[in-house]
């Protein structure tokens, strides 16, 4: 039986994940689906110096202490940058990376530079006008009063990826391809997408939209079963 770890994207925490990890114990397998940071029920310690490196450090002591190798990381949105970050510490213990409708910054690159300049430009005038200057507050309408504000420097924080053995773990990109709903924010997960999907990677879509545990979640565990 596999270990799945389960990262969430920004504003939420390990709250957004059920039914999934329910549905992928019942076929034996283990599930983590770990809070990061200043985020869900640890949301009273955000503060302004929690960054990238923080939230990498979360999920790499997850596996540190839990003992866990051979895993499936996925992660999901903002997750995505958080994964890749991992897979830099502890290739060894990766079996595969998942990228559900996620931000993948190249070597170099922070969250905020997968967008286009202007929208980049808006996100930071509303982490300015809405965040004093240093936390994100969720987008309105929140559609659950559990999402909170996400320190805005683990946006900001560039991504080194320069770890060879990283490279060569097996990964693969899943696209929620109903953006009716999606907001400038969103626009980074298109241009992910696109530049994976052009290089080859395994490519999945789900017809649905961005937090596909909620509205797909057999489709979503049927994709992560498959993916072992």
């Amino acid at each position: 039986m596999a270990a799945y770890v389960l990262v969430h994207g920004a504003t939420a925490g390990g709250w957004i994940w059920p039914p999934v990890p329910e549905l992928l114990r019942r076929q034996g397998h283990t599930v983590h689906a770990p809070t990061l940071t200043g985020l869900g029920e640890r949301s009273h310690l955000l503060r302004p110096d929690i960054d990238l490196n923080t939230h990498i450090t979360d999920i790499v002591n997850v596996f540190r202490f839990e003992d866990l190798r051979d895993a499936l990381l996925v992660g999901h949105s903002y997750g995505g940058a958080v994964i890749a970050g991992v897979a830099e510490r502890i290739p060894e213990r990766i079996r595969r990376l998942i990228y559900l409708d996620a931000l993948i910054p190249e070597d170099g690159q922070a969250v905020k530079d997968l967008y286009p300049p202007d929208i980049a430009e808006l996100l930071g005038a509303y982490i300015e006008a809405g965040g004093d200057g240093w936390r994100y507050p969720p987008p309105e309408p929140r559609g659950d009063a559990r999402f909170v504000d996400h320190p805005a420097a683990a946006m900001f924080q560039p991504l080194r990826l320069n770890n060879p053995r990283a490279r060569e773990i097996p990964r693969a990109y899943i696209y929620c391809t109903d953006k009716s709903g999606a907001g400038p924010q969103h626009q980074g997960i298109v241009g992910v997408a696109a530049r994976v999907r052009a290089a080859g990677w395994p490519f999945f879509e789900l017809a649905t939209g961005h937090h596909p545990m909620h509205t797909a979640p057999e489709e979503l565990v049927r994709l992560l079963l498959s993916l072992q």
